[in-house]
């Protein structure tokens, strides 16, 4: 059985990001031989192990995903251009890295015969609906990144039926850990805060910071994403991928931040960001029931091991490295001005 195992191949988009890069280190720890893309928009180079077989490729290049997939058997896409607040003003750029990169990765795994695919995609699927979000729930995407997202479950769902592909819907949510790009002004609320309070500069909150959600550190995400390889049980399922306890508000987010960084703290409130949903968090008994999901790492500890990371590796400027599409009276001045 472990040599069977030994032999597959498993292909990871965006491994040189945040969960790319754990998720194929967890691989070749198990054996498996790993290779992946990543266009190092979204990661850092020194993210991928040095036994991944890697490709510096974007994954909406058709030609060249039908070549880096050959002989591969498992695929799990995880690059996304993860802008969902952004996307409101970026949806060309945003839905280019979504929708046109996911078809072309899919349609490369057919043509290569690949034996699974596993799609990573997002909670912002779920929209408006009711906490907690449960798989049955009809998606009702609030934004351009959410319904990029749910887009490519839609062709995933269809090429795989016509075509004879197993396939798994991934949701994980709200990731936290070390490795994550902490000097990216459009995304991660919590490395965003962690950058700027050890550069000795207040966080920035948008409108009342009474938007609730749930943490999850890395690792208990990277334990049901390994299982989604080969379990007979996925196939055709979509699985919530995260805690549902610690549902906290991006107010108390910052207070524990500011309480493990001992930093005097007095945050900075500006105008919400259009079509930003309110309260998000989904329910984990699906998880629970199929593979025994059980978070082993707390908010306090995840956040912990992400300011002993940004710590080591130096606080940095924010980089504006993707264009605004639209700018208007919402846009958010973080963004307009630059004022991270």
């Amino acid at each position: 059985m472990r040599m069977a195992i030994a032999r597959k191949k498993i292909f990871i988009s965006g491994v040189a990001g945040f969960l790319g890069s754990h998720l194929a280190d967890a691989f070749l720890a198990r054996g498996y031989a790993v290779s992946g893309c990543d266009s190092l928009l979204g990661g850092y180079r020194d993210n991928v192990n040095h036994d991944v077989e890697f490709y510096e490729a974007d994954c909406t290049d058709f030609v060249r995903m039908k070549e880096v997939l050959r002989e591969v058997d498992i695929v799990y896409h995880c690059a996304a251009t993860a802008y969902e607040g952004l996307s409101v003003f970026s949806p060309y750029f945003i839905t280019k890295n979504i929708v046109q990169a996911s078809v072309s990765l899919i349609t490369a795994a057919l043509h290569n015969r690949a034996q699974r695919f596993v799609y990573c995609s997002s909670m912002a699927r779920y929209g408006t609906n009711a906490v907690p979000f449960t798989e049955d729930m009809s998606p009702a995407p609030q934004d351009p990144y959410g319904i990029g997202k749910y887009s490519g479950e839609l062709f995933l769902r269809n090429l795989g039926q016509v075509h004879g592909l197993d396939y798994v819907i991934a949701v994980p949510h709200n990731i936290i850990g070390p490795r994550q790009k902490y000097d990216d002004p459009y995304r991660n609320v919590a490395s965003i805060m962690i950058n700027r309070m050890l550069q000795g500069k207040q966080p920035i909150i948008y409108g009342d910071g009474e938007q609730k959600r749930c943490f999850s550190f890395i690792q208990d995400d990277i334990d049901i994403l390994l299982l989604l390889a080969e379990s007979p049980q996925a196939v055709g399922e979509i699985i919530n991928i995260g805690p549902d306890q610690e549902f906290v508000s991006i107010n108390t987010l910052a207070k524990i931040l500011a309480e493990l960084l001992n930093f005097s703290f007095d945050p900075i409130y500006i105008p919400g960001r259009p079509q930003e949903v309110k309260l998000a968090n989904c329910s984990a008994d699906k998880a629970r029931r199929l593979f025994g999901y059980n978070p082993r790492v707390s908010l306090r500890a995840g956040l912990q091991a992400m300011i002993e990371y940004i710590r080591a590796r130096g606080p940095k400027p924010f980089t504006y490295h993707i264009d605004l599409e639209l700018v208007t009276g919402s846009t958010p001045k973080t963004w307009s001005e630059k004022i991270f």
